[in-house]
Formats: structure tokens, C-alpha cells, sequence
């Protein structure tokens, strides 16, 4: 399952993100999107989803919410 088929307001831990570029991983781990981590989508909207990730709130995009599974 991935973070685009999570539902709102309910926690996961990440398994894994399925991502060829490093540069994003580099991104997603600056923010503490990785493995082990526990992630909550707080609302969808038209072209992704808000997601909690330790104290912050981020806006992601459908293609990158496809790529982090849960």
C-alpha cells in the first residue's frame, strides 16, 4: 500500500520509498520521511495530500505520495 492509498487521519510507518533519484531521497530524508518513520496524511486535495511527518506538516504530490509505501 502506498501513501496515496492511506486513509485521513490514521497513522503508518513507512516501509520503504521507491524513488530512482537521490537527490529526492535526500529531500524526503531531510524532512524525516524515512523508514521506521511514522506518517499521518492529515487532508487530500485535488493534486496530493497534506502529511505529518514528526513535527511538520508538508504538502506532497500524488506522484511522490505513489512512491513512499506504508
Amino acid at each position: 500500500m502506498t501513501l496515496a492509498d492511506a486513509v485521513e487521519g490514521k497513522e503508518y510507518i513507512i516501509q520503504k520509498i521507491e524513488t530512482e533519484d537521490e537527490e529526492l531521497n535526500a529531500f524526503l530524508f531531510s524532512l524525516g520521511c524515512y523508514s521506521g518513520e511514522p506518517v499521518t496524511v492529515v487532508s487530500r486535495l485535488k493534486g496530493g495530500c497534506v502529511v505529518s511527518i514528526k513535527d511538520g506538516r508538508y504538502n506532497i504530490d500524488n506522484q511522490l505520495a505513489a512512491a513512499i509505501e506504508i
